[in-house]
């Protein structure tokens, strides 16, 4: 089974036959190419051009990450799916206003359940966030009568206000958090989202990339220059799920803590060691399973991303009404 490959320690990486040498500190170590779903680069590492075609014959994409642990790029080969019938489709679902709003809705009307699931997880607990949750059902209700995109991203974003102020009566240790801030981060739990929320972004990208969908075409976010936008969209979805519960779940364990973070002025990001701990935990979420109900069989976290890719496949051909996805776990 192909897994992502995530590289700290500096290196120099290079093709060896059909594998990967890593050389680190003068050690080489190996690694089967047909091993590699993915390759998710921090710190510093040289790689030559050699390496970049021979990564993409193997469709194997590359995220970097700079040295305050934040997304810089992907190198994405060369689309493997290719299908002008579904680009075709796509762009149109985007020009028509009434077709994308169709899709748009269904999107954040699905983060919106996840992030409702979320919160009435913790209320089950014992915490004390009750009034939050019906004013976030209060706005799910309203996503229906939003006539622009615009309007539909006005009620996320209360949403997600609402969500994160939250997040205090959530974590039981005494962390300090009042309001999202992401560029640059400046507290310890901001920094957790932002890092986690780019590990989202990044996994998603290479789901859609083996898919037909064309990742820049999106119908939430508006389409524009160097970014890839309908990740930022399926995003939206699976933020909850992966993300957001086992930020609670690390922090309340104290798996992380301030400790794990550096702070520079108003910039706060984590150090190795403590995405080295937050990496082991999120590869864990992507690969832990739940019995689908339509498929009636075990799937993992991960590859609900490509079924949600495949959902909208068939929604902008026609053959299938979408419906984004929501955990009821």
């Amino acid at each position: 089974m192909k897994q992502s490959l995530y590289l700290f320690s500096n290196s120099t990486i290079k093709r060896k036959d059909n594998s990967l040498m890593f050389e680190i500190d003068g050690e080489k170590k190996y690694r089967p190419v047909e091993s590699i779903c993915d390759l998710f680069l921090f710190n510093e590492h040289t790689l030559n051009t050699k390496l970049l075609n021979f990564l993409g014959q193997q469709k194997i994409p590359v995220h970097i990450f700079n040295y305050y642990g934040f997304y810089s790029g992907s190198f994405v080969p060369r689309e493997q799916y290719l299908s002008g019938h579904v680009t075709i489709s796509q762009a149109k679902h985007y020009l028509d206003d009434k077709k994308r709003m169709v899709l748009a809705y269904e999107l954040l009307n699905a983060a919106a359940s996840n992030i409702i699931t979320n919160l009435t997880y913790y209320k089950n607990r014992e915490r004390d966030i009750g009034e939050k949750i019906l004013k976030i059902k209060e706005l799910k209700k309203s996503l229906k009568n939003a006539d622009s995109i615009s309007y539909l991203m006005g009620i996320e974003g209360n949403i997600r206000d609402l969500y994160y102020s939250a997040f205090n009566e959530i974590v039981q240790n005494k962390v300090e958090f009042k309001k999202r801030i992401k560029r640059p981060p400046d507290n310890f739990i901001n920094s957790l989202i932002s890092f986690g929320n780019s590990l989202v972004y990044t996994t998603v990208l290479s789901e859609i990339y083996r898919t037909q969908l064309d990742p820049t075409v999106s119908f939430l976010h508006e389409p524009g220059y160097r970014r890839y936008s309908l990740a930022l969209d399926i995003s939206e979805i699976f933020k909850p799920i992966l993300l957001d519960r086992m930020i609670f779940t690390m922090i309340n364990k104290k798996e992380l803590t301030e400790k794990d973070t550096d702070k520079d002025l108003n910039y706060c990001y984590l150090k190795d060691q403590g995405r080295m701990k937050f990496l082991r935990k999120y590869d864990e979420r992507l690969k832990k399973t739940i019995k689908h109900k339509k498929l009636n069989r075990n799937v993992s976290y991960k590859r609900l991303i490509r079924l949600e890719c495949y959902k909208i496949v068939k929604h902008i051909l026609g053959e299938e009404k979408y419906t984004g996805f929501k955990m009821w776990w």
